[in-house]
């Protein structure tokens, strides 16, 4: 059992028969009355996200987990499917327990979420940064370069990002798989 300090981001817990991911949270303590911790939860069964408030004295009863690098292999019509490198297994994972998977190219490693006590995969976690090539950009306008102006592009796994004006089709750029933003060009 877990108690209200004990939620952070990540935590997986047992909620209205479900398993759930806190994604947020925020402790408050008003000057009036007993303190509570809001949070959003991701369920890993079906994706929902949800809002709860836990009120102070509150017990969770969380889950273990545990971690595993597998590789991602391939995705079809209803999910994606991964490789353990250590023994060469592979598991599937339902399209909708993955957060921001047009990140994922083949090849990639990625932490994939285990229940510690039957290993059910729960999620997938990408890298907190990814490295791909644009493969179709607008044209940069010259002069255009003194506001933080931005512009669409299209990236090797069909994602648009916003970039800078400056990048153009072939560049390799660093992109944030949280929010999808980009970072940096990458030069080889």
């Amino acid at each position: 059992m877990a108690g209200m300090g004990d939620i952070k981001k990540g935590l997986c817990i047992n909620f209205n028969d479900d398993i759930y991911k806190v994604i947020e949270f925020l402790h408050v303590k008003p000057g009036k009355g007993p303190a509570f911790v809001r949070t959003k939860l991701k369920s890993l069964t079906s994706g929902k996200v949800v809002d709860n408030t836990f009120s102070a004295g509150s017990k969770i009863e969380d889950v273990k987990i545990i971690t595993r690098k597998y590789q991602y292999l391939y995705d079809d019509d209803h999910g994606f499917h991964f490789m353990n490198n250590d023994d060469f297994s592979q598991i599937y994972i339902d399209k909708n327990l993955i957060e921001n998977s047009q990140f994922m190219k083949a090849g990639e490693e990625v932490m994939i979420i285990l229940k510690e006590e039957d290993e059910t995969p729960l999620s997938a976690e990408l890298p907190a940064s990814v490295i791909m090539e644009v493969i179709e950009a607008e044209p940069g306008v010259k002069g255009n370069t003194a506001t933080n102006a931005l512009k669409n592009a299209i990236i090797e796994t069909g994602a648009k990002v916003l970039v800078p004006l400056f990048i153009e089709v072939g560049e390799k750029i660093k992109i944030n798989t949280d929010d999808g933003s980009y970072i940096e060009r990458v030069k080889d």
